[in-house]
Parts: structure tokens; sequence; C-alpha cells
């Protein structure tokens, strides 16, 4: 582990002397596991992401008892504290382990007290100063044979760590001294200290294999389209040494490159920023790769454009591409794979058992696929979508639209999809879209006209929909849930100026300095008297049944915001719960679906918080809710320690910084 700085020493001596412990006295004892006894072995619980338990201690009878075990702030894991703790953490016989913390430090945890058990960080510089993916991440992985154990994760400054679980000390033999520099051997010549790569997944571990994606500078103006190519790679994980290499924009003379009419020698980005599912039977990895540069514009990139927005399974041993199906052609929405796809074996009517893939997207259509073949389990058409007015712009013709399930949420700005409490707050919902192009989904950006369209409204916004979060799956009934949020978001090109911003002639620009203005509508704000400009449900959880494609349910997720409840133009007038808009991801067990609130509202004892809420997922009726002071930021997971079920999750955001806070039942 790094030394802490003398400073740093001297104001917290405590930890100075939790780093300077040596790893014999730092190590964990092993610890007998107690009957019913479980972990939390991976990000999702299993490869295939279900983030699925089947403990039920916890119920709908008794949620609303759950207290507070324990609790831990990331304040001191970094040198300032955190504002956006993403992490999902795992559990391993009763230890629990977390990226956290501003340096992105990894924390040995007591499952059942919270005491801090080891640290370790690595202090990467200027190299991770100039990173594009700072903070916690979303998390670590872990893997063992039965004898051997490691923990593994990706440093801010893009660097691949296999840890001792029992130490948090660097394992020798992996790579150097417990290290690989994922910025060498990637098959492309980038700056060491300032390439524009990072990560906040966790790596996927699977058999022996090690399989890292790669994230770029998030926003819609990239810097040059002749970006860092996000290939993903696989390295070994005993030595750490690479396996194989997956060129998500292929090179000349490699499948799909004849989908880029002008080639792929300046095309950046394609990375797989998200967590990655494995199928060990099969033997296949399957990833979720993002748009190649630009995320709003693709006049560089002509043609559909493979791998972009694509599944990709590939061999878990050798990297080779056995099927792809690309959800978007030529994406110019930022409708990049945001989550792992789950995995699951249902019994499909009418087709037997089929082992399929369900992908959420930030276009809300779960897609699903034979995860063996590739082939849409329920057909999925090709549509014909609009074309846009950008000069030099290629707009693909048709997207694929999936005929089953329905979408999980709004899609595309019409006037039923506007504010409708009153009539007069409809009626100026109407006159701010009137300044914008409006239509379905896949209505692509416009060219910024003062005297005319001041550029597109679309929903889902340029976030989802779903986002990283995900969902989660019960696979006994081949039930997905999934939590989406409601907002609209504004698709605008100008003509660039400033080479020194970009090197695109277009570009996307959401806020303008001297934003223009028509009556009482400034572009961009999408708002109607500081009310949302859509119509509620802000924020929502879809149960949507595999067996057959429907919708079993759907309801608000999160309290009315008080800026909605309070406003004066609603006043004495009932407002339904709005559910709220945010990041959010869902855990089931036996009889719950489990999901904490975005954002804050104000409670009926003047507290300001949040909820950790609970529905039966049979039917999605609200079954209790537990106080959280914070947001939910991470996806929460469960697991059961010494006879007791514990709920864990991140919380934090807006003034709150990042802390892990544990539930369980009274009388432990």
């Amino acid at each position: 582990m790094a030394k802490l700085t003398r400073r740093t020493a001297m104001a917290l001596p405590l930890m100075a002397w939790l780093f300077a412990r040596t790893p014999a006295l730092a190590q964990i004892t092993p610890r007998q596991r107690a009957p019913g006894d479980t972990d939390w072995p991976s990000y999702g619980n299993n490869l295939a992401n279900h983030r699925y338990s089947p403990l039920d201690q916890i119920n709908a009878e008794n949620f609303n008892d759950l207290e507070i075990a324990w609790r831990v702030k990331t304040d001191l894991f970094g040198a300032r504290p955190e504002y956006q703790f993403e992490c999902t953490p795992l559990m391993i016989n009763g230890v629990l382990y977390a990226t956290a913390g501003t340096r992105r430090s990894v924390i040995a945890v007591d499952g059942a007290t919270g005491e801090i058990l080891w640290i370790h960080r690595e202090d990467e510089g200027e190299r991770a100063r100039n990173a594009p993916r700072k903070l916690s991440g979303r998390g670590l992985s872990y893997w063992t044979d039965g004898k051997e154990e490691r923990l593994l994760y990706v440093t801010i400054g893009y660097q691949l760590v296999a840890l001792d679980p029992a130490t948090g000390q660097r394992i020798p033999g992996f790579g150097d001294n417990g290290i690989v520099d994922l910025k060498k051997d990637f098959d492309q010549d980038i700056d060491p200290v300032h390439a524009d790569v990072g990560l906040h997944a966790a790596p996927a571990v699977a058999k022996n294999v090690v399989i890292v994606g790669a994230a770029h500078t998030a926003g819609n103006v990239p810097k040059t389209r002749d970006n860092v190519r996000g290939y993903v790679r696989a390295f070994d994980v005993r030595t750490g040494a690479r396996k194989w290499i997956f060129h998500t924009i292929p090179r000349k003379g490699e499948f799909g490159y004849d989908t880029w009419l002008d080639g792929t020698d300046e095309i950046g980005n394609a990375g797989v920023w998200c967590q990655i599912s494995v199928d060990v039977d099969l033997n296949l990895a399957y990833l979720g790769v993002e748009l190649p540069t630009g995320d709003v514009g693709g006049q560089y990139r002509r043609g559909d454009g493979l791998f972009g927005e694509s599944i990709v399974a590939v061999d878990l041993d050798s990297g080779e591409r056995k099927w792809h199906y690309q959800l978007v052609h030529h994406g110019i929405w930022d409708y990049d794979v945001p989550c792992a796809p789950i995995l699951l074996d249902v019994p499909v009517k009418g087709k037997g058992v089929v082992k399929l893939l369900a992908q959420p997207t930030k276009q809300s259509y779960l897609y699903v696929l034979d995860r063996v073949t590739g082939k849409p389990v329920w057909p999925i058409r090709e549509t014909r979508v609009p074309k846009g007015d950008v000069p030099g712009e290629w707009y693909a013709p048709t997207q694929p639209v999936p005929s089953r399930p329905a979408a999980y949420d709004m899609q595309g700005i019409s006037a039923d999809s506007l504010i409708d409490f009153t009539p007069e707050l409809h009626a100026k919902a109407l006159e701010v879209i009137s300044n914008y192009r409006t239509g379905p989904l896949f209505t692509p950006a416009s060219v910024f006209d003062p005297d005319g369209s001041w550029g597109t409204l679309t929903a889902p916004s340029l976030t989802g929909g779903a986002n990283w979060p995900g969902g989660s799956a019960d696979p006994e009934t081949g039930v997905v849930y999934i939590y989406s949020k409601t907002q609209a978001d504004v698709m605008t090109e100008l003509k660039n100026d400033n080479p020194k911003l970009s090197d695109f002639e277009w570009i996307n620009v959401r806020g303008m300095p001297n934003a223009p203005k028509r009556g009482d509508h400034t572009y961009g704000r999408l708002t109607v008297e500081g009310l949302p400009l859509l119509k509620p449900p802000y924020g929502r959880i879809t149960a949507i049944d595999l067996k057959t494609g429907d919708h079993l349910w759907q309801v608000p997720h999160g309290e009315t915001p008080d800026e909605v409840r309070n406003h004066p133009r609603l006043k004495g007038m009932t407002i339904p719960k709005t559910g709220r808009a945010g990041f959010a991801g869902t855990l089931t067990t036996r009889t719950l679906v489990i999901c904490g609130e975005p954002g804050l509202f104000t409670l009926p004892d003047g507290r300001r918080g949040a909820m950790l809420c609970a529905y039966d997922k049979a039917t999605g009726e609200q079954k209790g809710a537990v106080y959280m002071p914070a947001s939910i930021s991470g996806v929460p997971m469960t697991y059961m320690l010494n006879g007791q079920q514990y709920i864990v999750a991140a919380i934090g955001g807006g003034n709150y910084s990042g802390e892990l806070i544990a539930f369980r039942l009274p009388g432990a």
C-alpha cells in the first residue's frame, strides 16, 4: 500500500496506524461459517447479473421495522469527501469489500459490525488527476479456485490490481508486483498519463479470466474523433498476462470493417463501460459496446458502424466473436449500452426453455435475445425513422424496434407527453415545445436556427430510460424488474467555431452562455413554471415477464418532489405519487423488489431524506419504506450473516458525502 503523506498522517493518526500495519498484523482471521450464511460474490451476485437473493428473513411484514446496523462514512478514503458514491459491495465469508472515496481505496469491513479491517490505496499522482473516470467507481471483483483467492479492481489511473482478501496487500505474482498497466499492450499507442481512458465498472471474472472494458470522458462534445479506442481485453487471473483483445472498432480486414464507409483510422471510443455478463457453461462473455465518437454526431463515421451500440458475444478463452446484435445503427442519440445484460433460462410461451439475454437500455426497450445464437426471441423489426438536417451527417434509414416487450418508459415527445396537472400548465408546455422539433423515438438532433427551431426535443433523455444501475431478475419466475426515469432532453447541433474545443465541425450544445429567449421560455430550460415539462411518473419500476413478454405491473418509484408537492399552481389539488427521476437499481429477494429513492424530499416530521422502498414482487404493491439521510447512489445488495439478513447500500449526493449504510431487523 502507498504511504500516507506526512500532512495526512499527522491529521489522521488512526488512518496512518492502519496503513502502517504489517501484513501479519493486518491479516483477517478466517472464520467458521454459520449455518445459513450467504455471500454476494460479484457485482450482480452472479455472472448472469440477476441481483437476486432467495433470502426472506426481511419481508413485507417486517420491512418497516428495519434498523441501521452499522454505517461507514467514506470521507477519509481520499484527499476530500466523495459525493458520487456508486459502489455495490461484495460479501465473502463475513467480510464486506468495497471501493470507496476519491482515491478509490479498497476497504474490508466486518459485515456484522461495520468495523474497518484493512484499507488499500494506490496514489497515482498526475495519472489519476488526468483520468476521465474518477472517484470510487462501482466496485470490484472476487476470484477463488478453492485454494487461492484474490480481489481485482481497476484504479482511477486505469491499472488492474490484484489484492489478497485477507491482508489488502498486492499479490506479487500478478503483473508487475500486483499491477497490470492497462495503458500498455493495448494495440494502440496512447499517452501513459494523459490518455482519455479509464473505467468505473468492476472487471468481470470467470474461470481463470479477468475481462476489462474501457470508458472515456463523459459528455456530448468529444475533443477529438480520433480518441482512444475502447478495446476490451482479458487477462490471466493468476499471472496478469494478456490472453486476448477484442477490437470494438474493427481494423481493416476484420469482421465489421465494411460497415464503416469512411474506414476506422480516425475513430475512437466504442468502449465497454458497463458491467459484463458471462455464461460459463456456454463459455461466452457478453460485451455491451457504447457509441464511437461522438455521442450525438457521426459526421466522420458514415455507415452502421459495428460494433457501436451492440451486444457482442465472445469466446471466454479466445475473445473470438461468436455473434453480435446491433441495438442502434449509427447511433446519434447517446443510446449506448449502459448496463450488464441479464441472463436467464426461461420457458418462453410456444418456444420451450430458452437461454435468454435481456438487455435494458437508455431508449427504454428491453431487447430479448437467444444468448446462444443472438437471434431475437420475439420479432425485432427494422422500422423507418426520421432523417435530420445536420450538414455532412449520415442517417441510418431504419432502427431495430422490439415487438415485445413493450417500452417500459415514455418514448418520443408530443402533446400527449406533456404536463397536464391543469389546462393552463399544459398550454404553457405546448408553447415550450413549439420552439423545437419533436417526434417519436429516434428523431435526430437538428441544427439551431435562432429564428426557427432551436433543436430537437427527445425522450428518454440522453441518460435514459435505464442507465448504469440496470435491472434485477427472479430466475425462478423469469421476471425482470427495471427502474427508469422520465425526462426530456434537447439535442441541438451548432457549427463549431472553436477548434480547441473539438475537431468536430458540428457539435451538440445543451446549454448556451447567452441562451435565446422567446416569450417566457429560455432555450434548454425544459420546465413549466419550475415543474417538469413531461407528465409523471418521473421515475418508475416495471416488472416484465419474459415467459410472455408482457408487463406484469408498473408503479411510480419515489415520493413526489417538494417542488411539485408545494407548487403554488397545484395548491389544493390531490397529486398522485409522481416518482422521482435519477439513477437507481433494483434488488430482488424471494418476495420483494427493493429499491432506494433518488433525490430528496421532506418527510411529514420535517426531516429531509430518501426512502429505501420494498414492493411485493408479484403485484408491485409497496409494502414498506425505511428512512435514509441521503439519496440512493449505489445499487443495494443483501446477505445473511450469523442468522441475520442485512441490506447494504451506498448513499450520498448533494451536500451529503458518500456512506455505506447497513440495515437489519431489531433484536440482533
